[in-house]
């Protein structure tokens, strides 16, 4: 599998204070709803049918399961997302993808420089999330040109998330 460490993703918090664990980690607690909108990068008209390769809205409900599964099950990064609300995560991203990818969603969401500013997240951590990305994606046999489109698009968030 070839991995594009470009894309800042997975690591969306929902509005809530990040404290530190007694593990030295951080992670929101009190999640709750942000009401403040952040626009994603507006979508490309033939990234249409790249949404559909993800299988529409629901396939990318679907994604954010399985690739929550792996989040959690990763050591380098279950201390970012084991005390988060994984719920809203996943719902916020399949938002952010759906609305990227030109599928009749709406996404309300922080922007990625303000969601990630409490984290301290570093170019390794970054990495580790797209390879587990891909692996969802590789699961969910989305196709790989569609993996690849969809990443090249994400690609310009990630220095709005590496911060460390």
């Amino acid at each position: 599998m070839c991995v594009v460490p470009i894309v800042a993703l997975a690591l969306v918090q929902t509005a809530g204070s990040a404290e530190p664990r007694a593990d030295g980690a951080h992670g929101v607690v009190a999640a709750s709803t942000t009401t403040q909108a952040a626009d994603p990068a507006p979508a490309h008209p033939e990234l249409r049918a790249v949404f559909e390769a993800f299988g529409g809205k629901p396939g990318l409900d679907a994604l954010m399961e399985d690739f929550m599964v792996l989040l959690l099950a990763d050591e380098q990064l279950n201390p970012f997302f084991a005390y988060v609300d994984q719920a809203a995560v996943k719902k916020h991203l399949a938002d952010q993808f759906c609305v990227i990818l030109g599928g009749d969603c709406t996404y309300t969401g922080r922007d990625m420089r303000e969601a990630h500013a409490l984290f301290e997240i570093r170019e390794a951590e970054f990495n580790r999330l797209v390879e587990l990305l891909q692996a969802a994606m590789e699961r969910r046999g989305v196709p790989f040109a569609a993996q690849n489109r969809l990443l090249a698009v994400l690609a310009p968030m990630q220095r709005d998330v590496v911060n460390k």
